[in-house]
């Protein structure tokens, strides 16, 4: 990027994380207007994202962010439960307002509503799944920012910033990299150190397979506390060491007991 400042140049960490995410791999469809985004089309009819057309776009949509004077103006949006983590992570740390779930009509035309917003500048995960924000934002003249595959409908949409929206981790490495982005625009972050919060932080987690996980965690840790209490009771139990020894034993016939006694008298 010879046109912006060297500081906003991708580093070598930055291009790694896009690509160990999966990020550049595109659908096997394109739409024209994302054809400029596309680098080439394997074999088996893959088409792959130019990952600095990626970075390109996450600097231009950080420094239009950053650019609004109250955060609360930024609303991010996500339908899809893929995207629901990554945006309220990038409202908790950027300070927008986050909408993960359904959309529901009127937010932004029909002021009468308790969920009535008036933002100045709008993040959707998909332009499908979002396509009601987009729809509505388009009536009231609000600029859409979108998190776009390479079959995804342009239409309505301002800022196109094409990544793999298919993947997980791909949609929260790219809200990770613009919330980290928009920081340091505004100051809050400093280029020299790297930012303290995981990017895990903003992966998608199903609830049934963390459950399995938690159970299976405690399932072994379980079975290692049984085992390390047999060791300590097997240690603790007192062992002979000469076998030997002759121990006195009693005499269990005691003197005039029953035992010589006659029934039969």
């Amino acid at each position: 990027m010879s046109h912006v400042p060297a500081c906003l140049n991708a580093t070598e960490e930055d291009i790694q994380l896009l690509l160990s995410a999966k990020a550049h791999l595109g659908a096997q469809n394109v739409d024209s207007h994302m054809l400029p985004y596309v680098f080439k089309r394997r074999t088996d009819g893959v088409h792959l994202i130019n990952v600095g057309k990626t970075w390109e776009k996450l600097v231009l949509a950080a420094r239009i962010i950053a650019a609004i004077e109250n955060p609360e103006d930024v609303c991010v949006i996500s339908a899809r439960a893929a995207g629901q983590r990554a945006v309220l992570k990038f409202g908790a740390n950027t300070g927008a307002k986050a909408i993960a779930g359904r959309f529901t009509p009127g937010n932004f035309t029909n002021y009468i509503t308790r969920q009535f917003k008036e933002p100045r500048i709008i993040v959707v995960t998909d332009p499908r799944a979002d396509h009601q924000a987009i729809k509505e934002a388009s009536y009231v003249n609000i600029p859409v920012i979108a998190f776009c595959n390479t079959d995804a409908p342009l239409e309505h949409v301002d800022v196109v910033i094409p990544i793999n929206n298919a993947s997980n981790h791909a949609i929260g490495l790219g809200y990770w990299l613009l919330a980290r982005e928009v920081l340091r625009l505004r100051g809050s972050l400093s280029r020299d150190e790297p930012w303290n919060l995981m990017v895990d932080m903003f992966f998608f987690r199903d609830a049934e397979e963390a459950e399995k996980e938690a159970a299976a965690a405690a399932k072994g840790a379980e079975g290692e506390n049984w085992e390390n209490t047999a060791e300590a009771g097997a240690d603790s139990a007192p062992i002979s060491s000469n076998w030997d020894t002759n121990e006195a034993v009693g005499d269990w016939v005691v003197e005039g007991s029953t035992a010589n006694v006659d029934w039969a008298a």
